[in-house]
């Protein structure tokens, strides 16, 4: 990379921070708690609206593989998820009715919330609906994952969005608050993903599964990303740029090895196709406030129409994360 194009994306930073820090006003705190975190905890930044079902399993999940303490921005939620966020002892709240696209989708509100108390701690950014599965998660902690990447100088950790659905409609069984969303949607596309390099960034580019096959067949450069950075060791001068997909320092985005190796690296279970997402894709196609005027949503709102069926004959079950090793979703590197 020339001095020219590192000398911009120093410029395009800095911007990204100072448009962090003017948002800080667009939040509300309702429940502040971060005078308990303490030097080394691991800590969640989500935003979200009208999650109130989901949210119980959330907390517990990451509660169970060790994050300390949770940093929810809640976008005009009237469900009460803010109610039931501002009981819990280990998160910290904001409210905000500000526009969801006008803070580029949520980006900005979070980046001030890392400038502001992330710094020195490993964050991960995440949905409600996304539950991060690494190597040796069925044993180890995720602070043991945290450790090793300190004792490798390794910054950030990359995890792919795998796109999970029950088989049958999408509908047909009711998720409880509560419930391991897995229990309902636990299938998957192992195959048909494409891969290209960002040139700007360095950050890969993963496009493919369930969303492309169903929504976008016609249109595959129109699918949703799914590469994510969502684990990383933060330092107030970062910034995401796009969602998790990249950040900045550009050296944060080589979570991939060119020579031929493989470094460790996860997988974002993705249970957005639950039977609550038909009414949820018809609310956020008439609230506009996403990517491309709602685009994705658009596809969505009219394929499920005709068929609310993501399952086909190449579907895979999900087991567990030795099975996403071996399908090449997944690796350990050099982590034993």
């Amino acid at each position: 990379m020339g001095a020219l194009q590192s000398y911009r994306l120093r410029v395009q930073r800095r911007r990204w921070r100072l448009r962090a820090f003017r948002k800080r006003r667009e939040l509300q705190s309702i429940a502040d708690r971060t005078k308990s975190v303490r030097r080394g905890d691991i800590l969640v930044f989500s935003t979200l609206r009208n999650e109130r079902v989901r949210l119980p399993y959330f907390l517990k999940y990451y509660r169970d593989i060790g994050v300390n303490h949770f940093f929810f921005v809640d976008n005009g939620s009237n469900d009460g998820s803010a109610e039931y966020l501002a009981d819990q002892p280990d998160v910290s709240l904001w409210y905000t009715e500000a526009g969801y696209k006008r803070a580029r989708f949520g980006v900005d509100w979070l980046n001030w919330l890392q400038m502001r108390y992330a710094d020195g701690h490993w964050a991960l950014v995440v949905d409600p609906d996304e539950f991060l599965v690494y190597p040796f998660c069925d044993t180890r902690p995720l602070r043991a994952l945290t450790d090793w990447l300190d004792a490798s100088s390794i910054k950030s950790f990359s995890a792919m969005l795998l796109d999970m659905y029950p088989k049958g409609r999408i509908d047909a069984e009711p998720y409880q608050a509560g419930q391991d969303p897995l229990e309902i949607a636990n299938w998957f596309d192992s195959g048909n993903y494409t891969i290209t390099k960002n040139k700007r960034f360095g950050n890969l580019w993963i496009q493919g599964g369930p969303r492309q096959r169903v929504f976008f067949p016609d249109k595959p450069a129109k699918a949703p990303a799914l590469n994510k950075i969502p684990l990383v060791k933060w330092d107030r001068k970062y910034a995401y740029v796009s969602s998790t997909h990249m950040l900045l320092p550009r050296g944060l985005n080589l979570v991939y090895d060119e020579w031929g190796g493989e470094k460790a690296s996860g997988v974002l279970l993705h249970t957005k196709f639950l039977d609550t997402f038909t009414a949820k894709a018809a609310e956020e196609l008439e609230r506009k406030q996403h990517y491309a005027a709602s685009v994705e949503y658009k596809a969505y709102a009219e394929t499920l129409e005709e068929n609310p069926e993501l399952w086909c004959k190449w579907s895979e079950k999900y087991i567990n994360w030795r099975q996403l090793e071996i399908l090449g979703l997944m690796s350990k590197g050099n982590w034993a």
